[in-house]
């Protein structure tokens, strides 16, 4: 009997709408190196390469790729069709190259053919450097609350290799512990109360219950907090409804900021472009198809993204966005393996540098906790104010199906990527 290993990927993300650090009354113009941060920007710009160079600029330019096939594998399975979608590609990106470490012959090369990479282009301590600068970078921010990472949760009799476990930590910063899996409620608490405690407690049942066969769980991890440097001011959020199509629709609490915001409309594919900034690197993007997203998921692609980033420009604009939270729990073996990624899975599997005996993959499952709220005071955010132009402000009104995409433009990364289609769905 093949020894099991399953991978855990899990990320709660809070979107707090409270007032960040504003200089003066008005809305930030500058990113923190004094530059207009706007469609411009180099770091905005370089978020979606074009195919050129190799090293940390192949694996970014592939990282993208890869969310946008990822994104349109889990909307294509019938039952996410009509559901909230909510996913890290970057964390699932992460797991898998850290799970190639142990990869040999056809499934390293299946494995990193999947992700996207071409060996006679880069090369495997290339892309693990890479993703180790990329871990580095996101943990070391200091203006969002964001932490990366992953930990290995071992049965005490299984015995990886010293390498494999080496290149985890050097690589991918994961911790390692080992446990007694025949004792599964022990086990279950430790694992769960590890992810308890890096998700801040939005997370705090992942594992249900241990399979007795499974030797390994390879748990990725990523948190973020951030505020908006517009913020919303709570008074201004009044009850609405969100049409979740022309027949049904549900009530919602609708935030209300009317500012100079970095918005662009899109005559050729009938959708709106609202680009909230976090910080000056972190940014999330709601896009609005004034048709409905089926429409638009038909041409939706990274090239149209790149588009709609080079194409914002500030403008004065009444936004309106629903309080929401959503949570997902997915388990991708079936995507993974429509979008070539199978070895992992079968009898076939070459995971010899893992351990001798070698184990398959069980399972890759996310779950994902996403969170836009408001706190604070109404004080807090009274500096703000509005527009103020006195020009009729663009209005962007969230209340029906959008698209969302956060990035952090400093790693060129896809750290989160979704649909909000039913503030209702449990």
């Amino acid at each position: 009997m093949r020894l099991l290993v399953c991978l855990w990927i899990v990320w709660p993300i809070l979107c707090t709408c409270v007032q960040g650090d504003h200089r003066g009354n008005g809305p930030h113009e500058e990113g923190g190196d004094g530059k207009d941060r706007g469609h411009g920007d180099l770091a905005e710009s370089q978020l979606f390469l074009g195919p050129r160079e190799s090293g940390s600029r192949k694996l970014y330019n592939e990282n993208v790729n890869f969310a946008f096939r990822l994104y349109r594998h889990i909307i294509s399975r019938p039952d996410f069709q009509s559901k909230n979608v909510f996913f890290s590609p970057l964390s699932v990106s992460l797991a898998l190259a850290a799970l190639s470490l142990g990869a040999r012959g056809q499934t390293h090369e299946q494995l990193f053919r999947g992700l996207g990479f071409n060996e006679t282009e880069i090369t495997a301590e290339e892309v693990n450097e890479a993703f180790h600068q990329i871990l580095l970078e996101l943990n070391n921010k200091t203006d969002v609350d964001l932490s990366v990472g992953s930990a290995l949760f071992m049965h005490d009799t299984f015995k990886p290799h010293p390498e494999f476990l080496d290149n985890l930590k050097r690589y991918y910063l994961s911790e390692g512990f080992t446990a007694d899996f025949t004792k599964t409620s022990d086990t279950t608490d430790l694992i769960n109360n590890y992810v308890k405690d890096k998700t801040h407690g939005k997370i705090s049942r992942l594992v249900e219950g241990l399979d007795p066969s499974e030797v390994m769980y390879l748990t990725s991890y990523m948190y973020f907090k951030g505020k908006w440097e517009v913020p919303f001011d709570p008074e201004d959020t009044k009850e609405g409804f969100f049409h979740v199509n022309t027949t049904h629709k549900v009530p919602v609490q609708m935030m209300r900021n009317s500012n100079r915001f970095y918005v662009y409309q899109d005559a050729d594919v009938n959708t709106n472009v609202l680009q909230l900034h976090y910080t000056d690197f972190v940014s999330m993007m709601l896009i609005l198809p004034e048709h409905g997203l089926e429409a638009l998921e038909k041409v939706f692609s990274r090239t149209l993204v790149g588009k709609w980033r080079r194409s914002v420009r500030k403008m004065d604009c009444d936004v309106y966005v629903p309080k929401f939270s959503m949570e997902t729990l997915y388990d991708l073996k079936d995507v993974l393996i429509g979008m070539g990624i199978s070895d992992i899975f079968g009898p076939g599997a070459d995971l010899t540098g893992v351990a001798d005996g070698p184990p398959v993959v069980s399972k890759v499952v996310q779950k994902a906790h996403f969170h836009v709220h408001e706190s604070g005071s109404a004080a807090a955010t009274g500096a703000q104010g509005g527009a103020g132009s006195g020009r009729v402000p663009v209005t962007l009104r969230y209340d029906r199906p959008f698209k969302i995409i956060v990035s952090n433009h400093k790693t060129k990364s896809i750290l989160f990527m979704g649909k909000f289609v039913n503030p209702s769905e449990k």
